[in-house]
Protein backbone atom coordinates (compact mmCIF):
# COMPACT_ATOMS: atom_id res chain seq x y z
CA UNK A 1 0.00 0.00 0.00
CA UNK A 2 1.33 3.39 -0.89
CA UNK A 3 -0.18 6.79 -1.22
CA UNK A 4 -0.46 8.54 -4.52
CA UNK A 5 -1.77 11.83 -3.16
CA UNK A 6 0.22 15.02 -3.64
CA UNK A 7 2.03 16.22 -0.56
CA UNK A 8 3.30 19.55 0.63
CA UNK A 9 6.82 19.79 -0.75
CA UNK A 10 9.87 21.22 0.99
CA UNK A 11 11.85 24.14 -0.36
CA UNK A 12 15.19 23.12 -1.85
CA UNK A 13 18.08 24.83 -0.09
CA UNK A 14 21.80 24.23 -0.68
CA UNK A 15 22.14 22.06 2.45
CA UNK A 16 18.91 20.07 1.80
CA UNK A 17 18.95 19.60 -1.96
CA UNK A 18 20.90 16.30 -1.97
CA UNK A 19 18.51 14.78 0.59
CA UNK A 20 15.41 15.70 -1.42
CA UNK A 21 16.79 14.87 -4.88
CA UNK A 22 19.08 11.88 -4.22
CA UNK A 23 16.22 9.50 -4.93
CA UNK A 24 16.53 10.38 -8.61
CA UNK A 25 19.60 8.12 -8.66
CA UNK A 26 18.12 5.73 -6.07
CA UNK A 27 20.35 6.97 -3.25
CA UNK A 28 19.40 8.23 0.19
CA UNK A 29 21.75 11.14 0.82
CA UNK A 30 22.46 12.13 4.42
CA UNK A 31 24.77 14.98 5.37
CA UNK A 32 27.97 13.92 7.12
CA UNK A 33 30.51 15.99 8.98
CA UNK A 34 33.91 15.58 7.40
CA UNK A 35 35.65 16.63 10.63
CA UNK A 36 34.08 14.24 13.18
CA UNK A 37 32.39 11.85 10.70
CA UNK A 38 28.96 12.06 12.36
CA UNK A 39 25.91 11.91 10.13
CA UNK A 40 23.70 14.97 10.50
CA UNK A 41 19.92 14.80 10.03
CA UNK A 42 17.84 16.81 9.44
CA UNK A 43 20.24 18.36 6.95
CA UNK A 44 21.87 21.52 8.30
CA UNK A 45 24.99 23.36 7.10
CA UNK A 46 26.88 22.94 10.39
CA UNK A 47 27.65 19.86 12.48
CA UNK A 48 25.77 20.05 15.79
CA UNK A 49 28.43 17.83 17.42
CA UNK A 50 31.72 19.60 16.59
CA UNK A 51 30.41 22.80 14.92
CA UNK A 52 32.39 22.23 11.73
CA UNK A 53 30.93 23.71 8.56
CA UNK A 54 32.52 20.95 6.49
CA UNK A 55 29.28 19.00 6.10
CA UNK A 56 28.63 17.19 2.82
CA UNK A 57 25.99 14.74 1.61
CA UNK A 58 26.93 11.05 1.41
CA UNK A 59 24.92 8.07 0.19
CA UNK A 60 23.83 5.66 2.93
CA UNK A 61 22.48 2.12 2.63
CA UNK A 62 18.83 3.10 2.96
CA UNK A 63 18.34 0.31 5.50
CA UNK A 64 16.73 1.13 8.81
CA UNK A 65 14.72 -0.12 11.76
CA UNK A 66 11.34 1.20 12.86
CA UNK A 67 12.05 3.03 16.13
CA UNK A 68 8.55 4.42 16.70
CA UNK A 69 5.33 4.76 14.72
CA UNK A 70 1.67 5.63 14.77
CA UNK A 71 -1.11 4.48 12.50
CA UNK A 72 -3.14 7.52 11.50
CA UNK A 73 -6.83 6.86 10.99
CA UNK A 74 -7.80 10.54 10.90
CA UNK A 75 -7.34 12.44 7.62
CA UNK A 76 -5.06 15.18 9.00
CA UNK A 77 -3.59 15.88 5.56
CA UNK A 78 -6.09 16.64 2.78
CA UNK A 79 -6.15 13.96 0.05
CA UNK A 80 -3.85 11.62 1.99
CA UNK A 81 -5.81 8.37 2.30
CA UNK A 82 -6.08 6.79 5.73
CA UNK A 83 -4.94 4.67 7.39
CA UNK A 84 -1.24 5.39 6.92
CA UNK A 85 1.83 4.79 9.07
CA UNK A 86 3.92 7.75 10.20
CA UNK A 87 7.20 6.52 11.67
CA UNK A 88 10.61 7.40 12.99
CA UNK A 89 13.18 5.04 11.50
CA UNK A 90 16.77 4.65 12.67
CA UNK A 91 19.30 4.28 9.87
CA UNK A 92 21.82 1.48 10.30
CA UNK A 93 24.81 3.76 9.74
CA UNK A 94 24.71 5.41 13.16
CA UNK A 95 22.84 4.90 16.45
CA UNK A 96 20.34 7.69 16.93
CA UNK A 97 20.36 8.70 13.24
CA UNK A 98 16.62 8.93 12.70
CA UNK A 99 14.29 10.39 10.18
CA UNK A 100 10.53 10.83 10.05
CA UNK A 101 8.82 9.04 7.20
CA UNK A 102 5.89 6.96 6.09
CA UNK A 103 5.94 3.16 6.03
CA UNK A 104 4.39 1.89 2.78
CA UNK A 105 3.67 -1.35 0.94
CA UNK A 106 2.43 -3.13 4.08
CA UNK A 107 -0.84 -3.39 5.99
CA UNK A 108 -0.55 -0.58 8.58
CA UNK A 109 -1.56 -2.96 11.37
CA UNK A 110 1.42 -5.24 10.52
CA UNK A 111 4.08 -2.58 11.24
CA UNK A 112 6.05 -3.12 14.45
CA UNK A 113 8.87 -1.51 16.40
CA UNK A 114 12.16 -3.14 15.44
CA UNK A 115 10.91 -4.04 11.95
CA UNK A 116 13.64 -3.92 9.29
CA UNK A 117 12.77 -1.47 6.51
CA UNK A 118 14.43 -0.04 3.41
CA UNK A 119 14.03 3.21 1.53
CA UNK A 120 11.87 3.63 -1.56
CA UNK A 121 11.35 6.94 -3.28
CA UNK A 122 8.19 8.66 -4.42
CA UNK A 123 8.79 11.38 -6.98
CA UNK A 124 6.69 14.50 -6.80
CA UNK A 125 7.89 17.22 -9.15
CA UNK A 126 11.68 17.54 -8.59
CA UNK A 127 11.45 16.08 -5.06
CA UNK A 128 12.04 12.40 -4.28
CA UNK A 129 10.35 11.68 -0.97
CA UNK A 130 12.13 8.96 1.04
CA UNK A 131 9.51 6.48 2.22
CA UNK A 132 10.24 3.07 3.75
CA UNK A 133 8.90 -0.42 3.14
CA UNK A 134 9.63 -3.81 4.73
CA UNK A 135 13.15 -5.01 3.92
CA UNK A 136 13.48 -7.85 1.46
CA UNK A 137 14.94 -10.86 3.21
Amino acid sequence: MGTDSPRTLPDLEPHTEAFWTGGQSGRLMINRCQACHRYVHPPVPMCPTCHSRDVTPEAVSGKATVASFTVNHVPWVPNLPVPYVFAAVELEEQPGLRLSTEIVNIDPEAVSIGMAVQVVFKQQEEIYLPLFEPQER
